[in-house]
């Protein structure tokens, strides 16, 4: 009887103890999923108000490209100061950001010491009390976010893709400088006894929606504003039987064959997707936009009349490369007006990145090189600022907290200049 009564009383104490842990493990179980909670809502509120400052940056970016008039207003959008741009994406993130739960919010602007900023980052700060008896023990959460305006990733980004006049051949629509390469191509496949035929080329994002909704497969149609064919270079070229003599030719003609499935499939690759050059002598029709200072505007139309590339991509280049400062030298040792880094002025054979007029003819050289090997300028200018073998990796602008920030200023200072890079800009979050 003893022992069954000290068994008992054993098992009391199991039992008894047992309750307790089960009660202090709902305890902390329950404190856990508290902060858990506290936590994801901090991260849902950071997340939201980078995306909300973003977007209100995006819609507003355009503005602060707008030239400013002093004799008479400009309708339309007006001009907007970057303090103004920067409180616009401020009040947006905070809204945002408190809206959904956070109390304490902090904005900032990774790149705000760059004339147009593209990058956002929201900081949320909460926090709540554990109780241990008669004790408390404040437990702080913290939270970040960052979100930036980026070009589109892929190849062929979304937007309205070329915007300029088209040349019409065999029903069929181009760039006029495609037609007259065509037109050489078709008459040495003639002279061979070779007859081409263009069975598809231009295509707006709105005939390519049509396109895919007949055949939903992107192996073989490109989804709407993904296809190279909206750029107004791409050619789809018959009949079978021409497919060897352009697998052998077509290259002596700029054309080159995109994609190894398909064999009928040739894209121009020569100034791809940008506009006309300006006049050597900077005269009435120049493309040189206002922002150029007078001492560089002969070297930018000479260069880009030498090497067929945009006078007012050049110039937008140069701007966000070191604002037409020749002695600039970065941290990274890019040197001069066009920030070359050693190696790569070494390559191109320019012997001095200080001499100005020889740096803007290089960059002149190296653009039209690398719009040669990528089909559209945002990811020329990724491959010139990044290198082509990061661009060429992952056929995209690459996400590496520089690129794309360098490539939306360009592009926003093209627009602004009135020169359309085919290609909008997107909100993502980054971080």
């Amino acid at each position: 009887m003893s022992r069954l009564r000290s068994e008992r009383g054993q098992a009391s104490i199991v039992i008894v103890g047992g309750l307790v842990a089960v009660v202090l493990g709902a305890l902390v179980l329950a404190l856990v999923a508290r902060g858990g909670g506290r936590e994801a809502r901090a991260q849902r509120a950071a997340d939201l108000g980078a995306l909300a400052g973003a977007r209100a940056m995006h819609d507003a970016y355009a503005r602060l490209f707008e030239p400013v008039f002093a004799d008479r207003p400009r309708p339309g959008a007006e001009h907007l100061g970057k303090a103004a741009y920067l409180e616009l994406g401020r009040m947006a993130a905070e809204r945002a950001a408190h809206a959904n739960g956070a109390r304490a919010v902090r904005v900032s602007f990774p790149d705000g010491s760059s004339f147009a900023p593209t990058r956002v980052r929201v900081s949320v700060r909460d926090g709540f009390e554990v109780r241990t008896g008669d004790a408390r023990r404040a437990t702080r959460i913290e939270a970040a976010a960052e979100a930036e305006l980026a070009p589109p990733t892929e190849l062929a980004g979304s937007g309205g893709g070329y915007a300029g006049p088209l040349a019409t051949r065999q029903g069929e629509r181009m760039r006029p400088d495609v037609a007259r390469a065509f037109d050489r191509m078709e008459r040495a496949a003639r002279a061979d006894g070779i007859s081409l035929i263009v069975t598809s080329a231009f295509r707006s994002d709105a005939e390519q929606a049509v396109l895919f909704a007949r055949h939903p497969d992107p192996r073989w149609v490109a989804p709407p504003g993904r296809s190279l064919h909206r750029l107004g270079t791409e050619l789809d070229l018959g009949p079978p039987g021409a497919y060897g003599w352009l697998a052998a030719n077509a290259p002596r003609f700029h054309f080159v064959q995109r994609y190894a499935w398909e064999r009928w499939h040739f894209g121009f690759t020569l100034n791809a997707h940008s506009a006309p050059p300006a006049r050597p002598d900077g005269a009435g029709g120049s493309t040189l936009p206002a922002f150029v200072p007078a001492a560089y505007a002969p070297a930018l139309a000479s260069a880009a009349q030498r090497w067929n590339v945009s006078a007012t991509l050049l110039a937008a280049q140069l701007y966000a490369e070191s604002n037409f400062n020749p002695f600039a030298v970065s941290g990274a040792g890019a040197l001069g007006i066009a920030q070359f880094m050693p190696g790569t002025a070494a390559a191109i054979g320019l012997r001095d990145p200080f001499d100005a007029e020889q740096a803007i003819d290089a960059q002149a050289h190296l653009m039209r090189d690398l719009l040669r090997q990528f089909p559209a300028i945002p990811l020329a200018l990724a491959a010139y600022n990044a290198g082509p073998n990061a661009v060429a990796a992952c056929g995209c602008v690459p996400a590496n907290g520089e690129s794309p920030g360098y490539v939306a200023r360009i592009l926003g200072l093209m627009s602004g200049a009135g020169v359309g890079a085919g290609t909008g800009l997107t909100v993502r979050l980054v971080e």
